[in-house]
């Protein structure tokens, strides 16, 4: 087939018009100050540098739970194209929050799911996460929470009566959910946990929340099935003596880049490596606004979105 040149012009603008949608750029969902006014997004085209979304401003403002607060916002993106995130309600309760949106801007109501319920004497439920599992066709929903001497072992390594472990429910429609059950227990103190796919795999991240002798860094285990078992924890991975929390990571072309919340000195930083073994500190490479300020970002996660999204919600 003779192909004119305006024909390869079509097909040219076809292709650069299709490249262009099919870009992605990223998004982090975080809060600010204690979580009050809800949801807060910063956005970025090369995962480096960041900037506020829509001004600053809050996209959903939260409305169950005890507290009503919006902490610790974590999102997935299912099969359907649906975005789902879960988020702490309260830093004492029982249960977590949950909404879905199409375009990240309106959102379903929101749900107070008690996923402690079952256990009376838990005294939180910090920091859920939830992803996909396309092997079982369900999403997997993990969190932090203390039982007060269930792990006695470890009872006084943590702030106060906190001793916490992994916990877990699953769903297909976020209107049933399966009974809670212990997700994963390290042998210590354990909160923040989150995946990270790189290079085809699956990984855990976890932070060790031991306070005495004081660890509160970050490590990292081979995650073969989102339900384990899990691989044995390589060293720690966050500069010695930081005190870090809410990892956050995806994979940008070759590089894994890891992002955490440095909450004792109020920043934000980040890990890259390719080989998840070795790790180059790049947070002097970052640009995160409100960086010292009572706006700045607190522990969330970044994803992958379409181009478009991420200019639609700037409008």
């Amino acid at each position: 087939m003779k192909i004119t040149r305006q024909l390869a012009a079509g097909i040219t603008l076809a292709i650069a018009s299709f490249a262009s949608q099919a870009a992605d750029a990223y998004v982090f969902a975080y809060f600010t100050g204690n979580g009050e006014d809800g949801l807060h997004f910063a956005g970025s085209a090369d995962g480096y540098k960041w900037d506020k979304v829509g001004g600053g401003r809050s996209f959903l403002a939260p409305k169950v739970g005890n507290s009503k607060l919006m902490r610790d916002p974590c999102i997935v993106r299912g099969p359907d194209g649906t975005y789902h995130m879960v988020w702490t309600s309260g830093w004492n309760e029982n249960n977590i929050g949950y909404a879905s949106s199409k375009d990240l801007v309106n959102w379903s109501p929101q749900q107070q799911v008690p996923v402690m319920a079952h256990e009376p004497g838990s005294l939180n439920a910090w920091a859920p996460e939830i992803v996909y599992d396309d092997k079982r066709g369900e999403f997997l929903i993990f969190w932090a929470s203390t039982i007060p001497g269930r792990f006695p072992a470890t009872d006084g390594s943590s702030e106060e009566k906190y001793n916490h472990r992994m916990y877990y429910t699953t769903t297909r429609d976020f209107v049933t959910y399966a009974p809670t059950r212990l997700y994963y227990d390290p042998g210590f103190s354990v909160i923040d946990a989150t995946f990270l796919r790189a290079n085809g795999k699956n990984y855990l991240v976890v932070k060790d929340e031991t306070r005495h002798p004081p660890k509160k860094h970050l490590r990292i285990a081979a995650a073969p099935d989102l339900h384990g078992p899990f691989g044995e924890l390589g060293a720690p991975i966050t500069p010695p003596g930081l005190w870090v929390e809410g990892p956050t990571a995806l994979q940008i072309g070759k590089d894994v880049i890891l992002y955490y919340d440095a909450y004792q000195t109020k920043h934000y930083g980040a890990m890259r490596s390719r080989d998840l073994v070795h790790w180059e500190d790049v947070t002097a490479k970052m640009q995160f606004p409100d960086e010292g300020t009572p706006q700045r970002l607190r522990h969330g996660t970044v994803i992958a979105v379409p181009e478009e999204l991420l200019g639609a919600l700037n409008k």
